[in-house]
This record gives C-alpha cells, structure tokens and sequence, in this order.
C-alpha cells in the first residue's frame, strides 16, 4: 500500500506529546523497577483466545478490508479529506453488512488498515513506550472495544502496523520499553537512525542488541490483548519497491512471529507488499501470508482499474504460485468486485478478477462498501462452487498456455479432476480453447460451469468458449479418457544442436537434472530425430525453467518461427510445463526455441510430443 509519508511538521506535534509521556512514565517508573502492565491489560481482559496451536492459515482467509475504500476519491468516501473513511463508526457499519450478507459463506475477519493511530492531518498517537495508540477521533473508544464488538457479531478483528519503530515513536531515545527493565526506544536500533520500510517512515530496529525483541514482544502483547487476531505488517522488504541492507526486514518478521507466539493468541501475521519472491523460504518460515504484488487500487475516481494493477496479476502471479499452501498463502490483495460503479470495471472484469483470485487460492477480502453491493456483486462474492475451489484443499492453479492475452490456468485436484479456468484479456472478444492434452490426458472428460451451476456434458480432447472482452470462464473437468502418450526429448541430449551462448546445465528439478540455458542473444536449441507418426499439429508439452516473463522463437524444420510468452516458472530452479502447437510433417522432423539476435528466453528442459496430432 501506499502509506503516506509523516511530513516534518506533523511529527513535531508527535514528538512533544511523547516527550511530555516519556517523562510521566519516568517519574511513574524508579530505575530498574518492573513497569507497570499495560494499558489494555489493566482496563479489562482481551477477547477469549482461541487455542495457541491451531492452524492460522490452513486455508487463504476471508474477509474485508477498509484500505481500498479509504484510497479512493469515489464521491463521498472521503469526505473530510484523504483516508478519513476510516473511522470506528464505518469499521462496524462494514461489519455489520458483513455479518448480516457474508459471513455465512466464510467471510469472517474485519481488518483495519493504516491510520488508525493518526488523526486527520495524520498526526499519530503512541503511548509512553513508543507503541501505536487509537486515534481519538477515528476512534473514540480505543482499539479494544472494537475487537469485542466484532467477536459479539462471530467475526474476527484486524489491525495494521508498519514495520520499525515509526520516528514519532522514537521519543528522543528515552521511552521506556515495556515490561523491560532498563531498555529504552534508544537502545533498539541503530546508532545511526538508519530508516526502513517502503516509506522510510520507521527508523530500522537492530535486533543484535537485546532490548530489540523487547519492543516487538511489547507491540504483540498489546495487539493480543485488544484482542486482534489478524495484524498486516506493512513496507516489508525485501520488497515493498525496496532493496538493499536497510530494507531487509527478515529479521522484522522473525521477530514478530515469535512474539505473537509468546503473546499465546494465534494472531494471522500477514505481510506486506511486493515482496521480494528470492525470500520466499524466509517468508514461508516466519508469516502466514504474503502481498506478491503491488496495491491493487488505482487511487483514483473508482476502487480500481483493470489496466491500472488489476490484469497485471496474470503476469506476476505463476512466480508465486508454487509457493502457497496449508500455512502460508499468495496474497494478491483485495477482491473489489461487489459494486460496478465504485469498483470502476465492468461485469467480465469483475468475474475475471474474482476467477484469478479464486483459483490462485489468493485470501479473498473485500474493499468494497459491502452496504452497497449489487446484486451481482453479491453473486460473485457468494457463489459456493467458486469459493470451494478457493478454500478446498489443493495446490494453486498456473497457467497451462503461453502468456498472451488468451490464456489457460489449470490445477490438479485431490480426486483427480482440474479445476481449469479460461481468461481473454485481450480487448476485443475471442475464443480460448482448454486442450485436454495441456492436462495430461486424451479423449473424454465431462465439464461443469462453475459460475453458472451447469453441467456441460462430455467433451472430447478439449473446450472451446468465446469469451468477451476480458472475460473468463471456470469448469471442473472430470477425464474420463487416459493418460496423455508422448515421446520425451531432454534438452541435454547429444542428438540435439546448441548455438551461441547456448550451454547445459545442472536443474535438481528438471528430467534428467539438467536443463539447457544461456538462450540469449541468439542462443538456440535445436531439438533433432522429433517423431510424428502424421502431420499435423502437435500441442507439445515444453518443460522450462525462467525467474520471469520470457519470450522464445519457436520453429519446426527451419520454418518462420512464432513468438510465445512463457509465464515464470517459479525461478530459475523451478520446472514448469506449458502447451504450445506446433506444426510437424510425418516422420522426422527438428524443433528450435531461439531467444532471437537480441531476446532473453527461458531454459529449456525437456519437451513431450504426443503420439497424435
């Protein structure tokens, strides 16, 4: 998200107010004494905590979220100026709609995005140990109440913080940390108030020096006793459009799930955004959620676009996408599909959003007035064939075609169906056609329409669906044929011809361990003795490694090549499988992927021809 920058003068106000607090808490507190419990703790205890042990993230979460609607100039959102949507009053209208339209399909947590500590000029709050306090006038009553009015209505409560110690909290270097005897805000980061996040808004914390887990322990401990089961921390880096020593903020997050472990209340710890995919392990370790992209609002009249961020989810998710799973899961924001108008898309865009979102098993949480969903909105948000596909067991969906504007995504499911979705993202109508062979299977399977509730009958070798502009389609398909027979040709083998920079290597996850890379700059492979038992067209199964988006040159017995897009498979030591035709002549033929004079192309590990075109 796009956290505005605290401005000088704001910070001033801050400051004095913590000054005046650190001194009050120095005078309360004799040197070296146990400080005194926390606020929270001492108004009344926190919300019954579910058991410590369970599972937080078996299954991407549900919910809602304030930060779309608090970005957007849409009439009467903001009407005090930006971000003042968010206030106590507009968390509960949200959560009553909630709880009255969605939380019986498993929409349960309410999250409460940035400025909840800041007022309107968003000069910030924070108590005498440098920790984020309510805002009063966004809300009244302080944080913990509402975390008990949602738990009264059966929903869960989320808050947010951005990650360091923000500068107004630094306090000169002289607030106490609580409930640790003889630290203060001074000794938990850096000599030098390096900064961090995506904002530089926090001064970065040392976590070499003792009293640093302190503060995090502290942060957690007031989190869990408000009562919050869901905290976004926000600006993490690597990532958040950050690189470098003092955006690395592994060691944020460590800490942060220790202390939540501490704190005996299993708070979901999701992170954001952009984050850096090479840290994926770290990530996975330590959260149990991570923002893969930038924000998808356009800030602008509506909630989103489609061209602003939202169709740039296509290409930046299939990185991500062997990384989600029981524990952890891709996060590709908010589903702002509930209202045509305030969204700012139209009916296919919005059931192509919510399909991506779906089948990437991305948490699903509104940004929308859930006050004022359309009926079709409601139907999106609501379709229980859609959702199951998202909260049921399995891995996510990658796509099964090159990237391009006609696209498949498929996954396998625990009973051996796909769940298999077809997108258009081009601007004018056009067909899409999901070939059975791209599944790994020939002849027969029976199609049901998830959307739609229908069952389309059997189909043989594939379907074939005109889609509008931007649209989609989403089927479970069951086979009832076998498994698809193919001859396998390894990319290493001697019988094929290398060219340019063109040169084998070691790939753990490739057939054979070993790949063929270096396609750049008019490096080859030139794959000879290719079979096919008649001509035709062949849909070939190419195995690839790539850590981004590349085009290759594909060509069959020196015929003019044809460019195609391969979607990343996951990095460079991750093999993926996609379909791409190509043309063969009976008998023995060649097949060249080229990067082209200038290109970069992925690496090449095997490709599997079918027996028939």
């Amino acid at each position: 998200m796009h956290f505005p920058a605290p401005s000088t003068g704001r910070a001033v106000r801050a400051t004095t107010v913590l000054a005046v607090t650190a001194a009050l808490a120095a005078a309360a507190l004799p040197a070296q004494a146990t400080p005194q419990p926390s606020p929270a703790t001492r108004s009344a205890a926190a919300a019954p905590a579910p058991d410590a042990g369970q599972d937080r993230a078996g299954k991407p979460f549900m919910g809602w979220s304030s930060w779309s609607m608090q970005t957007s100039s849409y009439p009467g959102l903001n009407p005090t100026g930006d971000y003042s949507y968010l206030t106590e009053a507009n968390v509960l209208e949200q959560a009553d709609a909630m709880a009255a339209k969605l939380k019986r399909y498993g929409y349960e947590y309410v999250n409460i995005d940035a400025g909840w500590w800041r007022n309107q000029e968003w000069t910030p709050e924070f108590d005498g140990y440098g920790r984020q306090q309510a805002d009063p006038e966004r809300f009244p009553r302080g944080m913990k109440p509402v975390a008990d009015d949602l738990h009264r209505k059966g929903l869960k409560a989320g808050i947010y913080l951005p990650v360091g110690l923000e500068k107004e909290g630094y306090g000169g270097g002289e607030l106490p940390i609580w409930n640790a005897p003889g630290c203060t805000t001074g000794d938990i980061v850096y000599d030098d108030l390096r900064t961090t996040n995506g904002w530089d808004s926090s001064y970065k914390i040392d976590f070499t020096r003792p009293c640093a887990q302190k503060y995090v322990d502290s942060q957690a401990r007031l989190i869990a006793d408000w009562g919050y089961d869901f905290l976004k921390l926000d600006g993490v880096g690597p990532g958040s459009f950050k690189g470098g020593d003092n955006y690395d903020n592994r060691a944020d997050v460590a800490a942060w799930n220790k202390a939540i472990k501490r704190t005996g209340r299993p708070v979901h710890l999701e992170i954001s955004w952009s984050l850096d995919v090479d840290y994926a392990d770290s990530w996975k370790e330590n959260s149990d959620g991570w923002r893969v992209d930038t924000d998808v609002e356009c800030y602008c009249e509506t909630l989103v676009t489609w061209d602003n961020s939202v169709k740039a989810r296509w290409r930046d998710t299939p990185v991500w996408t062997r990384h989600a799973g029981p524990g952890g899961w891709n996060d590709l924001d908010a589903i702002d599909v509930g209202n045509g108008e305030m969204d700012g898309l139209t009916k296919a865009e919005r059931k192509s959003y919510m399909t991506l979102w779906s089948i990437a098993k991305s948490p699903l949480y509104s940004g929308d007035d859930l006050t004022e969903l359309d009926a079709y909105g409601l139907s999106l948000l609501t379709n229980r064939e859609v959702l199951q596909v998202n909260q049921q067991p399995g891995t996510p969906a990658h796509p099964v075609t090159t990237a391009g504007d006609q696209q498949v995504w498929a996954s396998e499911n625990d009973d051996g169906s796909y769940t298999v979705a077809l997108f258009n993202l081009g601007g004018s109508p056009a067909p899409v056609t999901a070939r059975w062979s791209a599944l790994g299977f020939a002849g027969k399977a029976t199609v049901r329409d998830l959307w739609n509730h229908e069952n389309l009958g059997g189909h043989k070798d594939g379907i074939t669906e005109a889609l509008p502009s931007h649209g989609s389609r989403l089927f479970t398909v069951t086979p009832h044929g076998s498994r698809l027979r193919t001859t396998g040709y390894e990319a290493e083998s001697p019988a094929n011809a290398l060219t340019g920079n063109a040169s084998v290597s070691d790939c753990d996850e490739c057939s054979g361990g070993k790949k063929v890379g270096n396609l750049y700059e008019g490096g080859s492979v030139r794959f000879g003795n290719v079979e096919a038992a008649r001509a035709g067209t062949y849909y070939v199964n190419v195995a690839y490694t790539s850590g981004d988006e590349r085009s290759v040159e594909i060509s069959a017995n020196g015929k003019p090549a044809t460019s195609s897009a391969f979607p990343s498979s996951g990095g460079w030591g991750a093999a993926q499988t996609i379909s791409v035709p190509v043309t063969l002549r009976a008998g023995r033929n060649t097949i060249t992927f080229d990067s082209g004079p200038s290109g970069f192309a992925p690496d090449i590990d095997r490709i599997d021809v079918p027996k028939q075109p």
